[in-house]
């Protein structure tokens, strides 16, 4: 008898999420879950509330770094580290409203309890955005699962590992609050109208005037706003903080004279240190160009670079065109606006770069020249409290005979606290390396800081920093910063009297 064949049947292929496909299921289940929520976020994850006389929207945005943004449209953005977590807290500032602003013109003493004001706005506004922004994450996860998998239980699963993601975000926040950050805030702005004004790069040569006009009126915005903004009590004007704008490698640069400026009138500047390089080839015709200092409104300290000549120093120190100038070389120490400022000029002239082989022995000379100098005035009961020389190698051998010493020359910002206990202070360039930067592929930063220190001891408190983008660009950002709770050095306090300027 003839057995009956099986009729043959096809093998099931298997589902597409096993085998070599199931390694990719928890992917993208992870895509679903980021991207739901991030659409969801964007939605419905914003909160508008008023925070003292402002009406602001807040917002939680996906971000690697973390911390908190202020926008103040179309000025610029105040960013604060005040925490670090996947999300970034957005204070978009809308309006000032007018009629709460005016009550607080006509009632100043209602600023007494502002702060207290603020701190409940902000506090309520966050619950608000809190709760909200865990129904957007949950909505735009669970949406977008369904759409996905077309299966309720894994659009739920998103929606339940969004709402896990977003409180290990907030934990994590929380964890690394730092409630200081606002005193150290940094705020980047845009003037938006120089481009139209002075067009583009090509143009800035035969419209230079205008361009410098409008860095100084960039300058002027930002600190202006900056000031509205700022919180540390030391910014604010105090007859017991000393207010000291240090500059540096102006370069022949006639737009750094605006900014200067700008900068002495904004933050109501006490003295100017330039630590150098203000010339490019130390002619007597570049002479002229240093006219615009005696009307700077304040004194102005200086000490000569190596790009600035004998013939420089020799026409910035005559009294009779420059009364407001103080100019120092060889360890001379004077006392100007209650600081005891000693400083030593560069021992070399080298306006094309040449020499470089001698630098380091020449410079450690002119520096242990400044630290006897120092250690006289010390002797003498008339302690110095800032140092300044143009090469840092120079005022490094100052380390452990002074608080404060600055310095100029490699066009770059550098701080950092000697072992000594010396803090050590290097500005960048304030001409953005001057009209030569146009070489470059990328224009040079304009940089300048204003450093706050105590009348009574002299220590230092703060510093801003101010950056400018380069020549022909319209950004600028500054940022505060704090020293150590607990300096190395201190001034000591003079054991005689301190003779006048």
């Amino acid at each position: 008898m003839a057995r009956a064949r099986l009729p043959f049947r096809r093998p099931i292929p298997r589902r597409a999420t096993e085998g070599p496909f199931a390694a990719s299921r928890p992917f993208g289940m992870v895509v679903v879950v980021l991207f739901g929520a991030w659409l969801g976020l964007l939605a419905v994850g914003s909160v508008r509330t008023t925070v003292g006389p402002m009406d602001t929207t807040m917002t939680l945005r996906p971000s690697l770094s973390g911390g908190t943004k202020i926008n103040v449209s179309p000025l610029g953005a105040l960013e604060l580290d005040s925490h670090h977590a996947p999300v970034r807290l957005d204070v978009d500032v809308d309006r000032l409203d007018p009629v709460r602003s005016q009550a607080l013109v006509q009632h100043p003493e209602r600023l007494a309890g502002l702060e207290d004001e603020v701190t409940s706005d902000v506090t309520s506004g966050t619950r608000e955005l809190a709760l909200r922004s865990c129904v957007a994450v949950v909505t735009g996860a669970t949406a977008l699962g369904l759409a996905v998998y077309r299966r309720p239980r894994r659009a739920l699963a998103a929606g339940g590992l969004a709402l896990a993601l977003l409180a290990a975000s907030g934990v994590g926040a929380y964890a690394t609050w730092n409630p200081k950050s606002v005193l150290e805030p940094k705020f980047s702005g845009l003037l938006s109208s120089a481009p139209s004004v002075v067009g583009d790069a090509r143009s800035i040569v035969s419209d230079f005037d205008v361009y410098q006009q409008e860095l100084a009126r960039l300058v002027t915005n930002v600190t202006k706003l900056y000031d509205a903004t700022s919180t540390l009590p030391v910014y604010s004007p105090d007859p017991a903080t000393l207010r000291v704008l240090h500059v540096s490698d102006v370069h022949l640069n006639p737009a750094a004279w605006h900014i200067i400026g700008s900068l002495v009138e904004q933050y109501d500047i006490d003295v100017i240190i330039d630590s150098g390089d203000t010339m490019d080839h130390g002619t007597a015709v570049e002479n002229s160009f240093l006219d615009p200092i005696a009307d700077l409104g304040a004194p102005y300290v200086w000490v000569r670079g190596n790009h600035d000549s004998p013939v420089t120093q020799k026409y910035l120190s005559d009294k009779k065109r420059f009364p407001n100038v103080h100019v120092l070389d060889q360890g001379r120490a004077v006392t100007v606006g209650g600081l005891r400022v000693a400083g030593i000029g560069d021992p070399q002239f080298t306006p094309d770069r040449t020499g470089p082989e001698q630098a380091a022995d020449v410079q450690s000379v002119a520096g242990r020249t400044l630290a006897a100098a120092l250690r006289e005035q010390q002797r003498s009961g008339t302690p110095v409290d800032i140092a300044v020389a143009h090469e840092p190698e120079a005022v490094k051998e100052t380390d452990g005979e002074v608080p404060l010493a600055l310095a100029g020359h490699v066009h770059h910002r550098q701080n950092e606290v000697l072992k000594g206990g010396t803090r050590l202070m290097i500005e960048g360039s304030t001409g953005g390396g001057g009209l030569r930067a146009v070489q470059n592929k990328k224009p040079e930063q304009v940089l300048a800081s204003v450093l706050y220190l105590d009348r009574s001891t002299r220590r230092l408190q703060a510093w801003d920093e101010i950056t400018l983008g380069g020549l022909g660009l319209t950004t600028a950002e500054v940022s505060r910063h704090l020293p150590e709770r607990k300096p190395a050095l201190t001034s000591p306090s003079p054991t005689g009297p301190t003779p006048s300027p």
